[in-house]
């Protein structure tokens, strides 16, 4: 019968690569202009039909747009008695709901700036333009 020998194989010991600095290549970034639009107002159909009409009207001059993103609905409670003297507990409470939303308009045209300058909104609807 014959003899079986087994070798134990020691794996050799890998020293640590040494950590040089990669050269990291930069890309260079085309300069991206964002035009950013809060639209915010109490009633939500209202605000919508707005955002439909701002985004209707950015469209028509080939704009790229992202959104409309829903923002947190702010909500303020108030909370008054209903009566002036003896009635501690008799209490009502009233909340004012702030509906918003998010346009980003990307690379805009002096077309489009000027357009949108032009439009006229229904009241209670409020806007605040950023560029990016």
């Amino acid at each position: 019968m014959p003899v079986k020998t087994t070798t134990k194989k020691t794996a050799a010991k890998k020293e640590p690569a040494k950590t040089t600095k990669k050269r990291v290549a930069k890309v260079k970034e085309e300069a991206v202009q964002k035009l950013r639009i809060r639209v915010m107002a109490y009633e939500h159909k209202l605000l919508d039909a707005s955002v439909k009409q701002i985004m209707d009207t950015a469209l028509r001059y080939d704009a790229k747009i992202l959104g409309p993103v829903p923002l947190p609905t702010e909500i303020k409670k108030y909370t008054v008695n209903r009566s002036t003297f003896i009635y501690k507990n008799a209490r009502e409470q009233f909340e004012m709901r702030t509906h918003k939303r998010l346009l980003d308009i990307i690379n805009p045209t002096p077309q489009v700036m000027e357009a949108l300058t032009n439009l006229t909104l229904p009241s209670g609807v409020s806007i605040d333009v950023k560029m990016m």
